[in-house]
């Protein structure tokens, strides 16, 4: 092994450093939502639901790509939203299997805490409207067009 093999195994990864820095920050701040990109938060919000990632995806675009996200709640909605920003990871302290099932097929690291059949609405009887919406569709393009517009009929 050359040194510069050597030098590559202590390099840190940068996308799981940001995605800790993202979780850290998320929890400490008691943040929905945190975002970081080579060391830096990007985007924060307290707001719930995936109102503040439409947000996030509007107001930072394509600078998005390749950041790492932490996320209290984390269904297939918000992980085709992930998809779409081009996240290179993502943290949710809540992930439903649906939610865990996209990000592995558009290999997106992911990690969360508790997994859970489905994202449930805030009364806790019904399977959220957002995740609803995007059940029918794999498309990261279809599921933002859809989730905005719901989104903001909904604000």
């Amino acid at each position: 092994m050359d040194i510069s093999e050597r030098n590559a195994d202590l390099t840190p990864n940068a996308p799981l450093s940001d995605l800790n820095l993202a979780k850290r920050t998320m929890i400490a701040d008691r943040l929905s939502v945190a975002i970081v990109k080579l060391g830096k938060v990007m985007f924060t919000s307290r707001a719930s639901g995936v109102r503040s990632l439409i947000d996030a995806i509007k107001e930072l675009g394509p600078s998005l790509a390749e950041a790492s996200i932490a996320d209290r709640v984390v269904g297939k909605a918000a992980a085709l939203l992930c998809v779409y920003a081009k996240f290179s990871s993502v943290y949710a302290s809540v992930m439903s299997e649906l939610g865990s099932a996209v990000l592995k097929k558009f290999s997106v690291h992911f990690e969360h805490d508790t997994l859970v059949p489905n994202i449930l609405d805030r009364h806790g009887t019904e399977i959220c409207p957002f995740e609803r919406l995007v059940l029918r569709t794999d498309s990261p393009e279809e599921a933002f067009s859809a989730i905005d517009r719901c989104s903001a009929t909904k604000v």
